[in-house]
């Protein structure tokens, strides 16, 4: 693991999805990895720490998730955007060395097959809390977060430090069609 990861407390994970990010999705079933990208993920509740994302039912990772009761969510940067938009459009079903041909190198935490996406600023481990008609009706998947991470360089004592990092570490945000933002600058209610 890379020196600058550190644990996120759980009470503070929630932290990581808080501000909307396009999220990476990865899973390992039946020794296959993949990952995809998605724009509809947030935090769901507190203690235990849960969030919730959408995996339509024709993604790879998606079965991969339902077959392993398991997921990884981590947050690209804006250095990591081709990557992004390339998982994003493509299909394990059609590529099977997609993570490797989107330029995905995968890093996992010690006694863990989970498959965590390299260089992104945080990850969330999540094991899958079953809700079938969720899951069939809306393609909904909540997750309960088991472990945290963040790179020190960007989050830090339980907060986002975007204003001090370089712009490469900024979360990004898909609004359609392959348009991304990238998080701009801090505002506080009480300046203006």
């Amino acid at each position: 693991m890379d020196r600058h990861i550190l644990p996120v407390p759980l009470d503070k994970a929630y932290r990581l999805l808080n501000h909307g990010p396009t999220v990476l999705v990865s899973s390992r079933h039946a020794g296959v990895d993949n990952v995809m990208a998605a724009a509809w993920a947030c935090a769901l509740d507190f203690a235990p720490p849960k969030l919730t994302v959408v995996l339509d039912k024709s993604t790879a990772t998606r079965a991969l998730v339902e077959g392993s009761g398991r997921f990884a969510i981590q947050l690209p940067t804006a250095g990591q955007l081709a990557l992004t938009h390339a998982v994003g459009n493509r299909s394990l079903h059609l590529d099977p060395d997609k993570p490797a041909n989107s330029g995905v190198a995968f890093w996992r935490a010690e006694g863990d097959e989970m498959p965590l996406v390299a260089g992104c600023s945080a990850w969330l481990a999540c094991r899958l809390v079953p809700e079938p008609h969720n899951q069939q009706a809306y393609d909904l998947f909540i997750g309960e977060v088991t472990a945290a991470w963040a790179d020190e360089r960007v989050f830090r004592d339980g907060h986002w430090h975007f204003e001090d990092a370089d712009p490469r570490w900024r979360s990004i945000h898909h609004i359609a069609g392959g348009h991304f933002y990238a998080i701009g600058e801090p505002m506080r209610a009480g300046d203006a």
